[in-house]
């Protein structure tokens, strides 16, 4: 190595390491501050560093041309108003049940019997009986004949003075024993008779049958079970089934006393029931039901379907809407909705409204708005349950953060 150069080196002052020292802090610091200028611009771009607003919402849903020609609405329950306790006139055991909740059945139809052994057998008793009287009233008639003859003879006879009076009479008095022995008979024979229809009768109120075609609600008793009438014997069952027809299904409505100045007899209406929420069915006023609740300020109000739907069960709880005008069949179908409070025009002129995204005011401009009463009928792109801003402030910018109270 040349002595030359190496003479030449040496080694550096303090004051050299300083200042690269300071240089290289300067520079870390520059590239701190454009960091955070160019964060804090993205941020500020954003929306996250301003405060976000607070706005009442609302969700578009599906809305009923109904709702506008309303006059007042009433709640209720669909109830049937053909409805039995199917019970049996007679007591007995229960041997045979045929049906179970849900089951449709025919007027007529056999529903249950009752244990009949008792009066099948005094039935046959009293058949063998009417047998007996029968034969009875056979016995009787040839009596009857046989003596007829006899009074007849003794009484020409008699005319012609050639029997005693004696004799004469007797064969008159067994001519009309005979004849008395055949009315008793005959009338032996009636009472049997009734008492074998009266022991058919008995037998029948053993079969429990449907009085009207409809439908089995609940099953009161099992077999092994004692049926009594009116449940007058211990641990009887009063009724076998409930059952109902469903063709006669009403709701019940309860109508304010203030409100009932608006109802009259055939009024459209439209049924909502709450197990059925996505479904409207149309009906009229069937009955206004004339006495009054004094105690709710009520008056019931009988409100018959159009037409019946299987779902609509007994019981369930109902919604009338009241109309004042009957419904075309364009009517009958929901549009998407949301109240007429969240259309805002802006400076430009530009109808629209804020539908919320991710936290986010998002423009949806709105051409031609068409309006049903108290509803804004967007069109697309809104879908059914999206956040529309209800009365929008005028601070509220397309981007901006919002927050919904609770």
């Amino acid at each position: 190595m040349d002595a030359e150069k190496l003479a030449k080196l040496k080694i550096a002052g303090s004051n050299q390491f300083t200042y690269n020292t300071r240089r290289r802090r300067l520079v870390w610091v520059i590239l701190v501050v454009a960091v955070l200028g160019i964060g804090g611009g993205i941020l500020a771009g954003s929306g996250l560093l301003s405060p976000a607003v607070t706005v009442r919402t609302a969700a578009a849903g599906l809305v009923y041309p109904s709702q506008v020609f309303t006059d007042f609405n009433a709640s209720g329950y669909v109830v049937a108003q053909r409805k039995a306790a199917v019970a049996s006139k007679g007591t007995g055991r229960l041997v045979y049940l045929g049906v179970q909740e849900g089951s449709r059945v025919k007027v007529g139809e056999v529903l249950a019997r009752l244990d009949s052994d008792d009066l099948k057998a005094e039935k046959a008793q009293v058949a063998a009986q009417l047998n007996v009287a029968r034969a009875e009233l056979e016995r009787a008639d040839t009596e009857l004949a046989t003596s007829d003859r006899n009074y007849k003879r003794f009484s020409d006879l008699w005319a012609r003075r050639a029997v005693s009076q004696l004799d004469y009479e007797n064969a008159r008095d067994r001519y009309f024993k005979a004849k008395a022995a055949v009315d008793s008979a005959r009338a032996n024979i009636r009472a049997l008779e009734a008492s074998l229809r009266h022991s058919e009768v008995l037998i029948e109120y053993t079969v429990i049958r449907a009085p009207f075609d409809g439908v089995v609600l609940t099953k009161d008793a099992d077999v092994g079970e004692v049926v009594a009438p009116f449940g007058s014997a211990t641990n009887a069952k009063a009724a076998v089934v409930t059952m109902a027809d469903m063709a006669s299904l009403m709701v019940e409505a309860d109508v304010a006393e203030s409100f009932l100045s608006r109802v009259k007899l055939d009024q459209p209406c439209e049924i909502q029931i709450d197990a059925v929420p996505n479904t409207r069915f149309p009906g009229k006023v069937n009955m206004i039901v004339p006495t009054a609740d004094r105690t709710r300020g009520t008056v019931m109000v009988k409100v018959s379907f159009d037409t019946l739907d299987p779902r609509v069960l007994p019981e369930m709880s109902a919604k009338v809407a009241f109309l004042s005008r009957p419904l075309s069949e364009s009517e009958n179908r929901p549009v998407l909705g949301i109240h007429r409070d969240a259309l805002v025009s802006r400076s430009e002129g530009q109808s629209g409204i804020f539908r919320v995204v991710d936290g986010r005011a998002e423009w949806v401009p709105v051409k031609d708005p068409q309006f049903m009463g108290d509803y804004l009928l967007p069109g697309p792109p809104i879908k059914s349950g999206d956040r529309i801003v209800l009365k929008p402030p005028a601070s509220l910018e397309l981007g901006a953060r919002v927050e919904i109270p609770e």
